[in-house]
């Protein structure tokens, strides 16, 4: 299995994303991809994971990271075969494809809500510094299970931002605060929306009175390693489920 292989079993072809999308992702580090989920779809996830909340607990997310004024959950990968879509759906691959030049694996499948009166983060990128244009090691896909509008916490992108060679805190005195170019990614629930993480990004302040629930499928260049070392996180029921293909995206 190569990385060839397994896009073809996916359904990933050439113009599997349009010219007018790799552009727009290519300008601007972030596309919006609509309806990649059903209603139906949206409201399986978000219950799977309401239950997988109460399982956990205070635990929940400590795989990875647990962030305050949010609800985390982490290696989503090894609890339940739902969330597989996330890493195999053509259309999403092919975005991430697309940024990391077909040289990629899963590094981490999580969820995270945003509190209410809470979820603001300084705007960052996945990476631990600035790199050069097209240099680019990891990228993001948001997968909406909320609608995300300009009072719940949706994410806030600045277009252009991962062709700049700067990271927020090399130019901004403080990264909480809103950066004139920046734009709130306002989109239905069901939307999946990529973005090259090495473009300046971060959480919102929610201000209204129910959590703004999403998925965070995060890749990374096959050189690199993952968030979330699915070799040692997977237990064999998992692994005995996945296709040679799902194994070749998750490095197994």
């Amino acid at each position: 299995m190569n990385m060839g292989e397994a896009l073809r079993v996916f359904g990933v072809r050439n113009d599997t994303l349009s010219v007018a999308e790799t552009q727009f992702l290519d300008e601007n580090g972030y596309l919006p991809l609509h309806e990649i989920l059903s209603g139906a779809q949206v409201a399986k996830f978000a219950a799977r994971l309401a239950e997988l909340a109460e399982q956990e607990g205070a635990q929940a997310g400590a795989e990875v990271h647990q962030e305050p004024g949010t609800l985390r959950l982490a290696n989503l990968v090894n609890k339940d075969p739902l969330f597989a879509v996330c890493f195999t759906h053509p259309r999403v691959l092919a975005g991430i494809a697309h940024v990391l030049k077909h040289n990629f694996k899963l590094s981490s499948l999580n969820a995270r809500a945003a509190l209410p009166g809470e979820g603001l983060q300084r705007l960052h990128v996945d990476w631990r510094g600035a790199v050069a244009p097209g240099d680019y090691h990891v990228c993001n896909s948001i997968w909406l299970l909320d609608d995300f509008t300009a009072d719940n916490g949706a994410t806030r992108v600045v277009p252009g931002s991962h062709r700049w060679g700067k990271t927020p805190q090399e130019v901004m005195s403080d990264p909480r605060e809103p950066h004139a170019d920046e734009v709130v990614l306002v989109a239905p629930a069901g939307t999946v929306v990529i973005f090259n993480s090495h473009t300046w990004h971060g959480g919102t302040l929610n201000r209204t009175d129910r959590p703004r629930r999403a998925m965070h499928s995060y890749f990374c260049r096959r050189d690199q390693p993952q968030q979330t070392d699915q070799r040692a996180s997977l237990d064999a029921t998992t692994l005995a489920r996945l296709s040679p293909a799902e194994r070749y995206i998750l490095d197994v």
